[in-house]
């Protein structure tokens, strides 16, 4: 097998990758360049490599990426020599390039092989100096049946050490046990390829949110332990599953879905966006969940109008903030409640027209005053237990309570007869309930980063943290020391 190489390629492969069904096999051509080989003609750093696997109706780019995780789990192998099955099938073996010496400037060549059932191994190459998905389509074209020899599939076979595989690891945050800050653990995990309908991505910022809390502490309940918290991300695709159309690597896409605390992570397909190339990652994190909670909020829990009066309790929070900014532009006169001076000053800035510092004053008597005792339409409420009761209070007849959070506790059981009063609606809506369909997530993603690459909503990122010091960006969510959105950079 070695002298096959040899005599077909003018230089020197130092890696291999194959993949057999959803297992990946690396070996290593271990015979070195000859004595007389110029320096420029040795085996160069290994820049790409791609994996494609042989389906029914073609080939499909698998992977193209992770080469540093490639080589290093190469170097971790005992055994580094070349040995050839009859009996495993895959579909495609792609291998480097090589250095060629005789031009001015070295070139690259990009070689790969594979085996056809009439007439054996067979070498294609092809000579790019351009990007490697130029590589990556001409590859696809070789290998298409019409292309191959006597207009045969091609099936190979792979090449693969008998070395175990270690597992890929990356950094994330776990939690063992509810209770404080200090159970966010940041731990190595292991993380594998995706399956069809999935993708993995390599998270570029995660947003902060106080249902990260409520997992934490075992308000909301976790699958199980340990489990990774956190429902906001933004990041790059780094793999695709098999037979997955519509995203590819390199995509930038954002989710608002469970684990997020983490280097990477997997996810369906069907549950991330795209994020437009406009608006900056760390945007997009921090508000991919805040803002389309905000949309379903204004938009359709209680459809907000020109002429309403809201009260947005947190008015200077991540969701807060939006919220003050999206009903103000609907012409809605906006009555804020916040904790400090400066809180009020931001408020003010994203559209309140008028701003309690509930540490000071009392915000049902200060919102009866506001409306000459006609009360408001509508109360935003992610407080909770503080709140809950002078919410209902703040309310006009027939208005709305909206309960989205309670960041200061659960609220005590209201009777029905303090609704029925003056004919009150109150509801506890979840983001999930209104992204039951794709269609549904598009559209809501969709208004948001239009509302947000337009500046008709602006997206306060006040404080970023490392991922690793998650728990310490907790205790200053839960201490009241932070404003507008929170983010954590892996």
């Amino acid at each position: 097998m070695r002298r096959f190489f040899q005599s077909h390629i003018r230089g020197f492969f130092s890696l291999i990758i194959v993949k057999v069904d959803e297992h990946i096999f690396y070996s290593a051509i271990s015979t070195a360049a000859p004595a007389k080989a110029p320096r420029e003609q040795r085996m160069p750093e290994v820049e790409c490599i791609a994996i494609l696997r042989d389906q029914n109706s073609g080939l499909e780019i698998l992977e193209s990426h992770s080469l540093d995780t490639a080589l290093h789990r190469m170097r971790s192998l005992s055994e580094h020599r070349i040995r050839i099955s009859y009996k495993t099938s895959i579909s495609i073996i792609c291998v480097k390039g090589f250095w060629e010496n005789k031009a001015p400037t070295a070139i690259v060549h990009y070689l790969f092989l594979v085996y056809n059932l009439n007439c054996g191994f067979t070498p294609f190459s092809s000579r790019f100096k351009t990007s490697f998905r130029n590589f990556q389509n001409k590859l696809l074209f070789l290998c298409s049946s019409s292309s191959a020899p006597g207009n045969q599939r091609l099936a190979v076979r792979a090449f693969a050490t008998q070395a175990p595989l270690p597992p890929n690891m990356v950094k994330a945050i776990r939690v063992h046990e509810l209770g404080g800050p200090e159970v966010l653990k940041w731990e190595d995990v292991e993380i594998g390829e995706p399956n069809k309908g999935e993708i993995r991505v390599k998270n570029k910022a995660i947003g902060l949110n106080f249902i990260d809390v409520y997992f934490r502490k075992g308000v909301y309940k976790a699958a199980g332990f340990p489990f990774t918290p956190g429902v906001e991300a933004v990041g790059v695709v780094t793999a695709v599953g098999p037979g997955l159309t519509g995203i590819q690597v390199g995509d930038v896409v954002a989710c608002a879905g469970g684990g997020s605390y983490a280097e990477e992570q997997i996810l369906p397909a069907d549950a991330v966006v795209p994020v437009p190339s406009s608006i900056d990652p760390v945007i997009a994190a921090s508000v991919i969940l805040k803002g389309m909670t905000t949309q379903f909020l204004i938009r359709r829990c209680f459809k907000v109008e020109k002429g309403h009066t809201v009260l947005v309790h947190a008015a200077a929070g991540g969701v807060g903030s939006l919220l003050c900014q999206w009903a103000n532009a609907l012409g809605a006169t906006v009555i804020g409640t916040v904790s400090t001076k400066e809180k009020a000053a931001q408020a003010k800035e994203d559209g309140a027209h008028h701003v309690i510092i509930y540490t000071e004053e009392d915000f049902v008597a200060r919102v009866n005053e506001i409306t000459s005792g006609n009360g408001v339409d509508v109360v935003y409420d992610s407080v909770g237990k503080d709140t809950f009761e002078g919410s209902l209070a703040c309310l006009k007849l027939r208005g709305y309570m909206v309960s989205f959070g309670q960041s200061s506790g659960t609220p005590d059981p209201v009777p029905l007869s303090a609704l029925a009063a003056k004919s009150l609606f109150l509801t506890r809506p979840t983001l999930k309930h209104y992204k039951t369909t794709r269609e549904e997530l598009l559209e809501n993603a969709g208004e948001v980063f239009m509302k947000v690459a337009s500046g008709a909503l602006r997206v306060r990122v006040n404080h970023t943290y490392p991922l690793s010091q998650a728990a310490l960006a907790h205790a200053d969510l839960e201490g009241r020391k932070t404003s507008g959105s929170v983010v954590l950079i892996p």
